[in-house]
């Protein structure tokens, strides 16, 4: 089997995600796509991250009507950091040494693949794969530079499958302001995905804070 490891914090999880995943998916033959939300993002410890069980249950709804996409708890199972490296070696020990692995990441993931833990073993474990990004003003594209992994292991970056996907201007940083702002998010997030964030009354913290520092 051809397997997608699609990490990732999921603070929410919107339809930039699933889309990557799909056209990922297609592109590459891919049997699977699974979705790990992390558990303790370590390379977010400067912020604030809603908390693990909201965000596995909104991945899980997002991705219920696709059968070729499963939703792995395991990161957030696991006690700890959640680092990528782990997370391979329990993919290996749950699917054994034949399958293929592939880990779909943002360009922005590999720019500093440096500062992840032991990246020289997730290099030797999982195929890497990850998506250009428009040219912008002049020409020039903002995507993936092979010399950012060979500063992590010399000719790492001729490995790397870069694909053309679709581009969508969503981020959870966005969603997450919005919501915060009580601004809409349709069509930005699964239907039910926003209903779960409404019911849950997430990304609410914001908003209160401006409200009390206006005395309201």
């Amino acid at each position: 089997m051809r397997i997608g490891l699609f990490g990732g914090t999921f603070d929410p999880i919107h339809l930039g995600h699933l889309l990557k995943a799909e056209e990922a998916r297609e592109f590459m033959s891919l049997d699977e796509v699974w979705f790990v939300p992390a558990g303790q993002p370590w390379l977010k410890s400067d912020r604030q991250v809603s908390e693990a069980r909201h965000r596995l249950a909104m991945v899980e709804i997002a991705v219920s009507s696709n059968r070729r996409f499963r939703v792995s708890d395991m990161e957030v199972r696991r006690p700890g950091p959640s680092y990528t490296l782990d997370t391979l070696r329990e993919m290996r020990r749950q699917l054994g040494p034949e399958e293929q692995i592939f880990l779909l990441l943002g360009a922005d993931s590999l720019r500093h693949m440096e500062r992840w833990h032991r990246p020289e073993q997730v290099l030797k474990l999982a195929k890497l794969v990850t998506f250009n990004r428009p040219p912008g003003e002049g020409g020039q594209t903002d995507g993936f530079q092979p010399e950012w992994l060979d500063r992590v292991l010399p000719g790492a970056g001729r490995g790397v499958l870069v694909l053309d996907g679709s581009q969508i201007a969503i981020s959870g940083t966005d969603i997450r302001a919005r919501v915060a702002e009580g601004h809409s998010i349709k069509y930005r997030v699964p239907e039910k995905v926003e209903a779960y964030i409404l019911k849950h009354r997430l990304y609410r913290v914001q908003a209160a804070s401006k409200r009390e520092g206006r005395g309201q």
